[in-house]
């Protein structure tokens, strides 16, 4: 309905139900309709008067008659599936009589808004439990006017959930294994609330009445496919089902797949045509073959893919079958494997395959979408409540007396943009929203799969910071939760927010922060004296946080050459390849003291959209012949907050000298030549950091300068530019 159905005070509709009505009722809306027609082909110069409706049956229908929300709605299921035809009494007398759906924009919906509004009303004040999707026969008739001639779509009318299958070859663990890399990558692209994906065994493809009920079938297998189960996947094909083909035998159509052995497992650049005929182009692993032109013509403005070599290599071919709107597109480019995959030989192809990544997702929801799948951006997770949580038993008391003598009356602490309200206990009844979220104060009712406070608290050594937590599974972002509290609370507290996952995560700039669930993400809250040698040059606090990340990793016994690195001035980067994480930092000064939130996010377990530390520690252990463990979220957060405050510490007694080492063991910029200004400007090269934390760069002439970023919001080393000079 293209967000066209709109509803008062800004409602969003979840559903459409029908609702029985009165014999009476049906025959006025009918009425109303035949003269709204008939004033639609007879118009006159003057507006005619509007049709208020009786309210009689309405209020009888929603308030008065148990059957028409209790009892009567069960009774139709049935009717419903056609099995038992509804008799001319259920109609409203004489046969049915279909009308197209109309959109808020319709002026006849306008008018007979009124006369079913009641009926909605009363209805979703019920406890209705959702229907399963359940047509009758009566809807053929429909589906033949979206046939797939008209469409190019399948017409599930079954009604059950739609399946995404996945052939994989013989059963075997080899297979297993391929239909978990297989499944994993496709469930990244698509809404997996809205498909099911399923194994597709030979035995069950074979015997299983599976055609009728599948929106994609994706083949990914080496094997030569049987001859009975080739004329299978042929049958559905020309039903007008789709295809995906992924490094497999399966082609049609006079198309022939021919090996050439010196593509096999090897990184290659692909050009890749869109269906808006644009293209992109990226590195992908080949599978060794090639697609050979064949008799059959590609659809028009169809996807297609060739190698950037000598003989433009065919590799992504869109194929039409039959009159249906049967189609498939196959692949000779392994799609579907990660860059950590064990066929991924070098480390030079891992950073390849790695830097492409997010290309390689973006090639696969092309192919996705054309074939008729959604792959929009899966529903925004609900707002959970916050717990409040403590890193040691000592501080537990004395937080809670606190709390009793800051609260307000309703139990909340408030800021200009969010209200923390404390609960002993949260039921799932309690609205929770951007701007007023529960903390639950009872630690006993704590638990979570994302964050083990045990784990937390082994490997949180400080004297203060990260002591108190604000811990919750999904919130906006962990940057606001902390602004009622950063004027008031004692230091020794040392308050942390952590979150599992945040619906508006923020960066640099306005920037937007992906945050899905596997990120480290967090915002701390310390106080710095004005008069101290970091409260003298506060912008190295974000240079110190970033460090903290990287030594909280490298730190680690054996972990020492994991390639994680800091970029200035809040970046922490895979080598110099790509971003990993990135810090923010707010701060306030408020008499003779600085209060700073320190937003930190970088990414532990959650390969997508880039790369994550785990990532690197598989790839080393490929390379090394290692058994590194991956890490966890919770275990890095606690160690990242213990290096900072010893980092603070040597700071505020020794000067940025005391850091910098550090800081410079672990940075990118080493030798690294910027221009000043644009693209076109002079050449200088970055030599390190001044006294308050800005780049400083050595030009042609020998003079060593500061610059600064000119506030572009993509890339703080481009365009640089020298601070006028007073």
């Amino acid at each position: 309905m293209e967000d066209r159905l709109h509803m008062d005070n800004g409602l969003v509709p979840q559903k459409i139900m029908s609702v029985r009505l009165q014999d009476s009722t049906l025959k006025e809306v009918k009425d109303q309709a035949s003269n709204k027609q008939a004033q639609i082909l007879e118009p006159r110069p003057e507006p005619s008067l509007e049709i208020k409706p009786e309210q009689d049956g309405m209020e009888h229908v929603g308030r008065d008659d148990p059957k028409a929300l209790g009892e009567e709605p069960k009774q139709r299921r049935g009717s419903a599936s056609g099995s038992e035809p509804a008799g001319d009494s259920d109609r409203g007398g004489g046969p049915i009589e279909h009308y197209h759906l109309h959109l808020s924009s319709c002026h006849e919906c306008l008018e007979l808004e009124n006369s079913t509004i009641e009926s909605v009303k009363f209805a979703s004040a019920e406890n209705i439990p959702d229907l399963p999707y359940d047509y009758s026969s009566s809807l053929e008739s429909v589906a033949d006017e979206t046939s797939p001639e008209r469409e190019g779509r399948r017409v599930n009318l079954t009604g059950k959930a739609p399946n995404i299958l996945l052939y994989v070859g013989s059963d075997s663990q080899e297979a297993l294994g391929r239909f978990h890399e297989v499944r994993s990558v496709l469930a990244d692209c698509v809404d997996i609330d809205s498909y099911v994906l399923y194994h597709l065994l030979e035995d069950s493809a074979l015997r299983d009445p599976w055609t009728d009920n599948c929106l994609l079938l994706v083949i990914a297998t080496r094997e030569s496919i049987p001859e009975d189960l080739y004329q299978k996947f042929m049958a559905y094909l020309s039903q007008g089902g789709k295809v995906l083909g992924l490094s497999s035998s399966f082609t049609f159509g006079g198309f022939q797949v021919t090996s050439k052995g010196a593509l096999r497992k090897t990184v290659q650049n692909l050009v890749f045509s869109k269906a808006d005929q644009s293209e992109v182009k990226l590195s992908v692993l080949s599978s060794g073959c090639r697609y050979q032109e064949g008799p059959v013509r590609l659809s028009p403005g169809g996807l297609q893919g060739h190698l950037e070599n000598d003989d433009k290599d065919r590799m992504i071919v869109h194929v039409p079958f039959g009159t249906h709107g049967g189609e498939a597109v196959l692949c000779q480019v392994h799609l579907e494997l990660p860059p950590s995959s064990d066929i991924v030989q070098t480390p030079e192809d891992f950073n390849l395959l790695k830097s492409s990544n997010f290309r390689r997702y973006e090639v696969l929801r092309e192919i996705l979408t054309t074939l008729g799948l959604s792959c929009d951006m899966k529903q925004v997770p609900a707002l959970t409540p916050l717990y409040l949580l403590s890193a040691a038993e000592e501080i537990r008391d004395p937080l809670m007396q606190w709390l009793g003598k800051h609260v307000d009356s309703e139990g909340e602490i408030k800021s200009s943009q969010l209200s923390l309200r404390f609960v002993s206990s949260y039921v799932s009844e309690v609205e929770i929203t951007p701007s007023c979220i529960p903390v639950v104060t009872n630690m006993e009712a704590f638990s979570s799969e994302n964050f083990n406070l045990e784990i937390y608290r082994q490997n949180l050594q400080t004297k203060q910071l990260g002591k108190v937590i604000l811990f919750a599974e999904v919130t906006p972002t962990t940057m606001r939760l902390l602004d009622g509290l950063m004027f008031q609370t004692p230091q020794e507290m040392g308050l942390i927010a952590i979150a599992a996952r945040q619906t508006q995560g923020k960066g640099r700039g306005g920037n937007a922060w992906l945050s899905p669930v596997g990120c480290a993400l967090s915002t701390l809250l310390i106080s710095i004296p004005l008069r101290s040698q970091l409260g003298q040059r506060i912008p190295f606090v974000q240079h110190l946080m970033s460090v903290a990340v990287v030594e909280a990793v490298r730190s680690i016994p054996k972990y020492q050459d994991i390639n994680l690195r800091v970029k200035w001035p809040n970046d922490i980067y895979y080598s110099d390849l790509m971003k990993i994480g990135g810090v923010l930092v707010n701060s306030t000064l408020m008499g003779e003291t600085f209060h700073i939130l320190i937003g930190c996010g970088f990414n532990v377990t959650n390969s997508n959209p880039t790369i994550c530390i785990n990532d690197l520690v598989t790839e080393y252990n490929k390379q090394h012949k290692a058994e590194l463990k991956p890490l966890r979220a919770d275990y890095l957060i606690a160690r990242v907050v213990t290096v900072l405050e010893k980092l603070i510490e040597e700071f505020q007694d020794k000067g940025p000298n005391s850091v910098l080492p550090l800081y410079y063991r672990y940075w990118v910029h080493s030798g690294q030549q910027v221009h000043l200004g644009s693209a076109d400007g002079p050449k200088v090269s970055i030599v390190g950091l001044d006294d308050s934390g800005f780049l400083q760069v050595h030009q042609e002439g020998g003079e060593v300068v500061t610059v600064h970023p000119d506030g572009n919001s993509f890339d703080m080393l481009r365009n640089l530019i020298l601070p006028k000079r007073r």
